[in-house]
């Protein structure tokens, strides 16, 4: 397995005064996802919770949604100066009657961390059709209980501790327990190992839950959402424009901006009970 940290000695000056010390940076590696022995796509990510990484962004794409549609998932061996494995290519085996991704999904090329959807030739292409709807969704939230996600969230998030540098993605239930969470370089590679963590344990649509998001909210981690059936998305930053606009076409609930007791709702605002 690759490692989630690495230790790099750096020069560190404080009020004009140095010192050289070790520092634990978060580690960032490439990972290919194959589908039956085919190459699919390729992201920089943070090693740890690949399979999840792997059937959450199967999921995104709308070529899963549910365990049963998994043969299994496996490491390839990978090519090591010692004949090891690198651990750094994840294929998805498919049950025999599940249809394969269309050939316009295949991703050939380096994806970096900061962007899931680089390459996309236009926003239809990203439009995938949903299994689930979320608008009927019946999840109501206080304001009070939403405000507390992103401290709760923080909190469990053992990895930024010693480094600073990931992305966090949440899962929360309707009353505010924490029933995922997942760490990474890329902020759509942490939604993408939450919501495989969710297909692979049977969980699949994530009815009554919000997901809860370190960074800001882009369109493609609300069409993630969407994907997994999560009903409500919040973050600690900002929406984009084409992300509210999802949102509400899809009836998904997008909160923005949470910090402390404030928060903008953006759509879906009749789930966020205030006094």
């Amino acid at each position: 397995m690759g490692r989630v940290t690495v230790r790099r000695p750096v020069l560190r000056v404080r009020d004009g005064a140095t010192s050289r010390r070790p520092d634990s940076l978060a580690a960032e590696e490439p990972m290919e996802i194959r589908v039956d022995g085919r190459a699919l796509t390729v992201t920089m990510r943070t090693p740890g919770d690949d399979f999840d990484l792997a059937v959450g962004f199967l999921v995104s794409e709308g070529v899963v949604g549910a365990v049963e549609d998994l043969a299994s998932v496996r490491y390839c061996a990978g090519a090591t100066a010692d004949g090891g494995n690198t651990y750094n290519v994840v294929d998805v085996a498919l049950a025999p009657d599940v249809p394969r991704p269309d050939p316009s999904l295949e991703r050939n090329f380096y994806t970096t961390s900061s962007c899931g959807l680089c390459g996309k030739a236009s926003l239809d292409a990203v439009r995938t059709t949903a299994r689930w709807t979320v608008a009927d969704d019946p999840l109501r939230m206080s304001a009070d209980l939403l405000a507390a996600l992103p401290d709760r969230l923080r909190a469990a998030q053992r990895v930024f501790d010693r480094t600073g540098g990931l992305h966090a993605a949440g899962l929360f239930s309707a009353d505010g327990e924490l029933l995922c969470l997942r760490e990474d370089v890329g902020r759509h590679n942490a939604v993408d190992k939450v919501i495989g963590h969710a297909l692979r344990t049977g969980l699949l649509p994530l009815r009554g839950t919000v997901l809860m998001v370190s960074g800001r909210a882009s369109f493609e981690l609300v069409q993630k959402a969407v994907m997994a059936g999560i009903p409500m998305m919040s973050a600690v930053s900002a929406p984009s424009s084409l992300a509210a606009d999802l949102a509400d076409e899809e009836g998904l609930t997008l909160v923005g901006f949470l910090r402390g007791a404030s928060m903008n709702v953006y759509t879906g605002s009749e789930r966020v009970l205030t006094e």
